[in-house]
């Protein structure tokens, strides 16, 4: 017993003096090292106070300008005056102007998404895709209508395989029923243009099968009966 005591003392000193020699060890190298610490804990604090103060002092006061601007033009696409909301009425900025002077704000970038709009409307595909391509956002709706539009760019620019592409991402992007009915059923009728009648046919289906209380899965049994009728021919 007594030896079995000793043994465990001595493991109980051994350990006791490896914590001491690493403690000893950490102290010497916090004090060997210890203005390199200060510095890194110090550029550490200047990026972390950095980046507080540019959003407090620097992105809040341009948001709320670029809010203010985006919603005269907001106003104007609405009404359908696409050029003053492109471009501004002179006393307001337009959305391209919105889009290149606040581009590092919320209402900055979702002006690329409404001057894509525009421009789409106005036949300009080159420049509704220049935009649309630059619109980035995660949100359920406008997220997947900026990629849906884009296919409609790519549809009239007759790029018809980019379109399907474009169609068949906004689709699948977020869990919403509304745009994807929508784009699977645009994707589908623009399939079944290139005569790829069972891929037109299997987008159809999904508009059956997912979303039937949709607009577009009310009357979609009419669409899938035409496409088999061209396949059984």
């Amino acid at each position: 017993m007594a030896n079995k005591k000793e043994q465990e003392i001595k493991k109980t000193e051994k350990t006791i003096e490896n914590i001491e020699e690493s403690l000893t060890r950490s102290e010497e190298f916090i004090i060997k090292n210890q203005n390199s610490l200060i510095i890194g804990v110090l550029v550490i604090l200047v990026i972390v106070l950095g980046y507080f103060g540019y959003q407090k002092y620097i992105i809040e006061p341009k948001t709320q300008d670029a809010q203010e601007q985006i919603f005269a033009a907001q106003q104007f696409f609405e009404s359908d005056s696409l050029d003053k909301a492109l471009f501004g009425d002179g006393n307001h900025l337009g959305f391209v102007d919105i889009a290149d002077e606040y581009s590092s704000t919320k209402p900055g970038k979702l002006a690329n998404y409404y001057a894509g709009i525009c421009f789409l409307k106005k036949g300009d595909f080159d420049k509704a895709i220049d935009y649309l391509s630059k619109f980035k956002a995660d949100d359920q709706l406008v997220a997947p209508m900026a990629q849906g539009a884009l296919g409609d760019a790519y549809l009239e620019k007759g790029n018809q395989e980019k379109a399907v592409s474009q169609y068949l991402k906004a689709a699948t992007m977020k869990n919403n029923s509304f745009t994807a009915s929508m784009f699977y059923f645009k994707a589908a009728e623009t399939l079944e243009l290139m005569g790829k009648n069972s891929e037109a046919l299997a987008n159809y289906k999904v508009i059956r099968d997912k979303y039937p209380k949709t607009k577009y899965g009310n009357n979609i049994e009419r669409y899938i009966a035409r496409v088999e009728a061209k396949l059984d021919k």
